[in-house]
């Protein structure tokens, strides 16, 4: 388990100057947000993999840019286009592992959706089945004004896909869609693998940790209670920062707790 940043908080910066910048900063675990199709390729994990040799950064894993637009690439009534787009994201899962990561981050469908649930899980369990094939676990990620907003809808997914669910968890996504990130971690807390960290108060839903009031300390009982072995990454739009170096005081608070 490690403390860490996600690059999509230097967002527009291209994605390989964004993991130099966290790695000057002294940041040892990140994950990396494709930003385009060029950086879905071998080429570009190599790029990657140079720059995480040289300065000493872990990639723990990988978001594909195309999450915007999974609602109508994957879950849409259009099945050839499904088939069509699982192709893609077997590259992104390739890119996955050769970066050395092991989890790939889905949105997933927004509301409402033309296809039926079960249609949706079905799907889901092939681009699981495509990660699987690299060595890659695919998790969906709570994200608002999604269908994995609702954490009833994450308990009919879990009992679709068994012990293949696995969830990204991210504070912000729990908290902009109404709901408990204490409670939406402990009904989870055994399926989570991976963690997206924000703070929050009642003016601001997306600020740095340390500047809200968010307890982080319960956040990390709940999820030391089931041994958590997964990493808990910084991941803030970057409107809701001011210099980068409030990233690395936030990085360095968490790991004082």
């Amino acid at each position: 388990m490690a403390f860490g940043i996600s690059t999509s908080c230097l967002y527009p910066q291209e994605t390989e100057k964004s993991l130099i910048q966290l790695a000057d900063l002294g940041v040892k675990t990140c994950e990396v947000f494709l930003n385009s199709p060029s950086e879905t390729t071998i080429d570009f994990a190599k790029i990657l993999n140079e720059i995480s040799a040289e300065r000493g950064i872990k990639i723990v894993s990988v978001h594909p840019f195309s999450s915007f637009a999974e609602t109508y690439m994957l879950f849409s009534e259009y099945q050839r286009r499904f088939d069509d787009m699982l192709e893609f994201y077997k590259r992104a899962f390739e890119v996955t592992a050769a970066v050395g990561a092991e989890i790939s981050v889905i949105h997933g469908s927004l509301l409402p959706s033309k296809i039926p649930e079960n249609e949706y899980f079905e799907r889901f369990m092939k681009l699981v089945n495509a990660g699987k094939a690299f060595g890659v676990t695919v998790a969906q990620e709570n994200v608002n004004r999604h269908f994995s907003e609702n954490p009833d809808f994450l308990k009919r997914m879990k009992a679709a896909l068994g012990n293949d669910f696995k969830l990204v968890f991210d504070v912000k996504q729990a908290v902009r869609a109404g709901y408990s990130p204490i409670e939406f971690a402990k009904e989870f807390k055994k399926d989570i693998i991976h963690i997206h960290l924000s703070d929050h108060n009642a003016e601001h839903d997306c600020m740095p940790p340390a500047l809200g009031n968010f307890d982080f300390k319960e956040l990390f009982s709940v999820m030391n209670s089931v041994n958590y072995a997964g990493d808990y990454i910084i991941e803030l739009y970057r409107a809701g920062f001011g210099d980068v170096s409030d990233l690395k005081k936030a990085l360095t608070y968490l790991e004082n707790l």
